[in-house]
């Protein structure tokens, strides 16, 4: 079920004030941050020119987040190398978008950021 529609507008501008943040506008013409919401599922997306042809942008997805409409929670997934999505195992559900956020930015694992 989708996150519904009052819950996404608070996502929306949380995601969107982290990706803005997150990188320093001097070099967002060498690198992006942004983020997909399809139905339960946000996903946080870093974007780079592909280096043969730097008119082309390449999408490296970072992590996901989910909703769960029943709990009101999010829980935090990280891609392996064939882009499959696993539970990430060092954080419990969170009622707060914020933390999850936090979590990635921290990063201990280097699973997010490397």
């Amino acid at each position: 079920m989708p996150i519904p529609p009052i819950q996404k507008q608070l996502v929306e501008k949380l995601m969107q004030a982290y990706c803005e943040s997150r990188i320093p506008k001097e070099i967002q013409n060498q690198i992006r941050l942004s983020y997909t919401i399809r139905g339960n599922n946000i996903t946080l997306i870093e974007s780079r020119p592909f280096w043969k042809d730097e008119t082309r942008w390449i999408d490296m997805k970072i992590a996901q987040v989910r909703f769960d409409n029943d709990s009101k929670t999010f829980t935090l997934y990280c891609a392996d190398r064939n882009g499959r999505w696993h539970l990430y195992d060092f954080m419990e559900p969170s009622t707060e978008l914020e933390e999850i956020l936090l979590e990635i930015d921290r990063d201990p694992t280097g699973i997010f950021w490397g």
